[in-house]
């Protein structure tokens, strides 16, 4: 029996720094979402850099946009645009329409170039707690790879995250020890922007 535990650890720790490689690893390009290619639920949000290009139209297009804190993007002849709380396709009609005055048939594209609302949050008995950039899919057991691992003091069945759903924050149960013995393989939850893991 302790053979076995000790192999599953060798395992979760391969499996932890192969995650943390290639989060480092990554490419630019990988984190660059075009208005066709990103998920259609994506929300722009507070933080994020996006570019704007207008085709034929250099002089109305921007390589970085940031999103302010108020959710507004400065752009030229429309001035403050709500960006904040868009898809990348909406953002994409209100420019082109605020554009039509001005341009005949414009046409826009809305990218995303550094999704910087996309965060998670690692607090408690980690070796690195803080705030993580969420650029992909990342679930709960890679988020603890990221964070290093857990101190010996944690209590690695009492993990909690904190999770706003609909206006209310959500509290989830999350067991580590389970999960890595495939007990409770569905609360290795994806995580989602603002998420809060807390390890006792």
């Amino acid at each position: 029996m302790k053979s076995k535990q000790l192999v599953i650890a060798a395992m979760v720790s391969v499996f932890s720094i192969g995650i943390c490689q290639s989060v480092l690893s990554q490419d630019k390009a990988v984190q660059t979402w075009s208005a066709k290619s990103q998920s259609s639920d994506y929300r722009i949000g507070a933080g994020d850099t996006i570019e704007v290009s207008t085709w034929k139209e250099p002089d109305l297009s921007r390589k970085e946009v940031l999103v302010r804190v108020d959710g507004k993007i400065s752009f030229p002849l429309i001035g403050d645009i709500q960006a904040a709380g868009m898809t990348p396709v909406e953002l994409t009609e209100t420019i082109q329409k605020g554009l039509k005055d001005y341009v005949t048939s414009p046409v826009v594209t809305v990218t995303i170039t550094n999704p910087g609302s996309q965060k998670v949050y690692i607090l408690g008995e980690v070796l690195k707690t803080g705030e993580y950039p969420l650029y992909k899919t990342l679930t709960v057991l890679q988020a603890f790879a990221l964070a290093g691992g857990f101190t010996q003091w944690a209590s690695k069945d009492e993990i909690i995250l904190l999770r706003k759903e609909g206006g209310k924050e959500k509290i989830y149960k999350i067991n580590y020890k389970d999960i890595v013995r495939g007990r409770e393989s569905e609360n290795n939850l994806a995580l989602q922007a603002n998420d809060t893991i807390v390890v006792p």
